[in-house]
């Protein structure tokens, strides 16, 4: 790492002193090094900047707090290229031909499927906008683990690698939706063990000999039809959702997430996540309980909290869930 004299730096950006301490402490908590100087100071005013956004956001009166994390000296426009994948058209759906009908059952007021043993651990997409890959693997092992009471770790590498014929894009981007299309046409997916995850492009190296879940169908829910997503994860289990991502969501710590700036249509959807519950906070207020993939650092323990009831941030306009 590039030395510099922490005692004499001061970075003063729109009204916000930050010492140089304060920065360097942070790359060494995260484990930052960069090239130069020039990088190293360049970071340092990003960092700033943002840290006076989340203190600023902090002051007013929103559902959620924002806090430092791992994407600090990273703009809004790093972090996106890096995190999120290029916005989605999911606007062509279809309904299931076999499947779990949804109608006369009766939701719990309250799910979180954690609770059940049929979840597994928050992972790290890292530097790769795969996170589609996560939120398919998150799902299917759920829904595998319901039926069977085996709770495996399902192979993201897999769907990066193979699953461009049903426009997937690897690090580039892609749908749950169409993910759960390739694995049930694939005839199945392996093991995260036996076909580890790197976090970039590589060469299809799928074994048909090492399958171990398989989806016999899709269901796909008709765009912005919030009510039967709550009645599937009530009843059914963990629902696969895409969204829209905007700025504060980068440094979401707790509380509810809603946001004014997100788009709430299928063409902008920029994110996918697992829906694995819902609940009421004590003002009433209804959110989602949902399992993102930037590690168990981020938010509440690799969670998130989103408003219900609204589509917030089209979260509606692309669910799915395998059928196994």
């Amino acid at each position: 790492m590039v030395a510099l004299v922490k005692a004499t730096l001061v970075f003063a950006l729109l009204g916000a002193a930050v010492s140089s301490e304060t920065f360097l402490e942070w790359t060494k908590q995260h484990g930052k090094e960069y090239s130069s100087k020039a990088e190293y100071e360049a970071r340092a005013d990003i960092f700033a900047r943002n840290l006076q956004y989340i203190e600023r956001f902090n002051s007013e009166d929103h559902s959620y707090e924002l806090a430092e994390n791992i994407f600090m000296d990273l703009t809004f426009e790093e972090f996106s290229a890096t995190r999120l994948s290029t916005p989605q058209n999911c606007s062509a759906t279809h309904q299931p031909t076999r499947g779990r009908v949804l109608t006369n059952k009766t939701p719990p007021p309250a799910i979180d499927w954690r609770d059940r043993g049929v979840v597994t651990p928050v992972k790290n997409q890292g530097n790769c906008g795969s996170c589609y890959t996560f939120s398919t693997t998150g799902c299917l092992e759920s829904h595998h683990a319901i039926k069977t009471g085996d709770l495996l770790s399902l192979s993201e590498q897999q769907i990066v690698d193979c699953g461009q014929a049903f426009n997937n894009h690897g690090c580039d981007g892609g749908l749950p939706s169409q993910a759960f299309e390739y694995i049930r046409y694939n005839k199945g997916i392996e093991l995260e063990e036996e076909y580890p995850y790197v976090g970039r492009d590589e060469t299809c190296r799928f074994n048909s000999s090492e399958v171990v879940a398989t989806v016999s169908d899709v269901h796909n829910f008709t765009q912005g039809d919030e009510d039967s997503i709550y009645v599937a994860v009530g009843t059914v289990g963990p629902v696969s959702i895409c969204f829209d991502v905007t700025t504060q969501f980068q440094f979401y710590k707790h509380g509810v997430f809603s946001s004014l700036l997100c788009h709430k249509d299928s063409q902008h959807v920029n994110h996918a996540v697992l829906a694995v519950g819902y609940n009421v906070t004590e003002s009433n207020e209804p959110y989602w309980i949902v399992k993102n993939s930037w590690g168990a650092d981020w938010g509440i323990n690799g969670y998130f909290w989103i408003e219900r009831g609204k589509n917030m941030c089209g979260l509606a306009d692309c669910a799915s869930y395998p059928i196994v």
